[in-house]
């Protein structure tokens, strides 16, 4: 074995020597079993805040519903106020009280759930769905800081701690690497160039790097068993009351604390739903756009033909789908009965089988409809060999296939598909007609903005333009990149495409938490 091999063999027995290690170090940290107390209404004299509960609650996984879990609870302690108007728990509001806005000792995830509901506050109120997101990403690192400053108060309480220690962490990380310097100067002594060398070093190490870094979650602490046991009694009572689970926010004046509780251990279905501080509904944003908070419900056009599209790809798609028609109408009619024929026993394997020809036309008509559409993937052109299999494997002269092409003009379906495609060619070419004519002007506030599948290819845009609670997204090119959530703008687009041709600002996005302010209908 040549000093390269060894230099492998080494690398690749450190890795499995890496790998049995971790497992065993998976192994010695899991997290201990909770033993559930008995099922108990006493919170204790300083029991730890809902946020905190919420990853005892979560076996230290995560800290599902803790923002909702901590608004309850500061609706519990004054600082704000839930009102529901009616029947409906959707139209709850909060509002901020005086005792919240000088609230000074909050702990920072208190303070930064109090403080988005501010951000959303007008004239010291705001409907709960309002609370929510309107971009995933901003959603997602609001609350991945939130986990991580409820993790850093529980790690303070002694509740919870590093899954792997400092020396350990440690010696995981830079051993993973280890297995790559083998691999690299085995690289080098076998003749590749460094950039191939490089590459088979770091890779494996980045592998493992991943792994590690995905274990690298809390463990509990022999502390935050017990309070998680105890907790685990609180769920219990407070699930012994059957409707508990659906009680809305506002029952917090009479429930206290213990609503905040039950939503942060999972026990309060409503209230967690409808305290959502994610991306919320996307087919249903509240807005303030016109000087009052209404819910408007979104339409996303997907399946509308010419979404989006300009006059040059109008006429394109309009000689496609003519295209399709023509061919398979031509298809239709010159086709002749020999065009199904029979197999004789002494056939030498040749690919003419019964309905072969047949197939392969029907199939070639669907492939050119979907590259019309634009749904033409890898997957279509397995879907038309099996297409293509009954054709091929025909042993007879009779039956569908020789009916078929014994048949007088079109079928019925190609004449449907005649037809289907005729009038899409017609629609495309009175759509490009319409796009010649001058450009509508809109005004109103950015409500979403949805990416769509592939980089050509136009974004959804929610406008609210005030005068109404529904709207129907427009088509934003994709390379437009000047628009934001929250945005005010002036927009010059053409109805029939639904398609944005120019954006003018009229005022920037509002930073940190999207504040709102009330903007009269006719803002210019």
């Amino acid at each position: 074995m040549t000093h390269t091999e060894q230099l492998y063999w080494g690398g690749a027995a450190l890795i499995v020597l890496w790998l049995v290690v971790f497992v065993l170090a998976l192994a010695a940290t899991r997290n201990g079993v909770v033993t559930p107390a008995p099922a108990t209404q006493e919170l204790g004299d300083d029991p730890e805040p809902p946020g905190v509960v919420a990853l005892l609650g979560n076996q230290w996984r995560g800290v599902e519903h803790a923002a909702a879990a901590t608004l309850l609870d500061l609706a519990a302690r004054g600082l704000v106020e839930l009102r529901q108007p009616g029947d409906d728990p959707i139209r709850t509001t909060v509002h901020i009280t005086e005792a919240g806005r000088a609230a000074r000792e909050l702990k920072p995830y208190e303070r930064r759930v109090l403080d988005r509901v501010i951000a959303r506050a007008v004239n010291g109120g705001t409907p709960i769905g309002a609370i929510a997101f309107r971009e995933d990403k901003r959603a997602a690192a609001w609350n991945t800081a939130l986990r991580r400053e409820i993790i850093a108060e529980a790690r303070l309480r002694g509740l919870s701690r590093f899954r792997f220690g400092p020396l350990l962490g440690s010696a995981l990380l830079f051993s993973a690497f280890v297995p790559g310097s083998l691999f690299t100067v085995a690289a080098v002594m076998g003749g590749h160039n460094i950039r191939a060398a490089l590459f088979v070093g770091v890779a494996p190490g980045a592998a493992l790097a991943y792994l590690l870094g995905k274990a690298m979650r809390e463990r509990a602490t022999p502390k935050g068993l017990e309070r998680a046991g105890h907790w685990a009694g609180l769920r219990a009572w407070l699930t012994a009351h059957e409707d508990f689970a659906q009680l809305p926010p506002a029952a917090v004046t009479v429930w206290d604390r213990y609503l905040a509780y039950g939503t942060a251990l999972g026990v309060t279905v409503l209230s967690g739903r409808l305290l959502g501080f994610d991306a919320g509904d996307r087919r249903r944003v509240w807005s303030l756009y016109g000087g009052t908070w209404r819910a408007v419900r979104i339409r996303y056009p997907r399946l509308r033909p010419g979404f989006g599209g300009t006059t040059p790809q109008l006429l394109w798609w309009a000689a496609a789908a003519g295209a399709v028609a023509a061919g398979l109408c031509a298809f239709a009619v010159l086709r002749q009965p020999d065009w199904s024929v029979a197999v004789d026993a002494g056939s030498d394997g040749s690919l003419r089988r019964p309905g072969l020809i047949l197939s392969a036309g029907w199939v070639l008509s669907a492939l050119l409809g979907l590259v019309v559409a634009g749904k033409f993937s890898r997957w279509t052109l397995l879907v038309a060999f099996l297409a293509m299999m009954p054709g091929n494997f025909a042993d007879g002269s009779h039956g569908f296939f020789h009916d078929a092409a014994a048949h007088e003009g079109p079928l019925p379906g190609e004449l449907a598909a005649v037809a289907l495609f005729g009038a899409l060619a017609v629609y495309y070419l009175v759509l490009a007609c319409l796009e010649r004519r001058e450009p509508a002007a809109v005004t109103g506030e950015v409500l979403r903005m949805e990416s769509r599948r592939g980089r050509q290819t136009a974004r959804f845009l929610a406008l609210d333009e005030g005068g109404t609670d529904r709207t129907t997204a427009w088509a934003l090119p994709a390379a437009s990149r000047d628009i934001a959530t929250g945005a005010q703008v002036r927009l010059k687009v053409s109805p029939a495409t639904r398609t944005i041709r120019s954006a003018e600002l009229v005022r920037a996005a509002l930073p940190e938490g999207d504040r709102p302010r009330a903007v009269p209908r006719n803002a210019s």
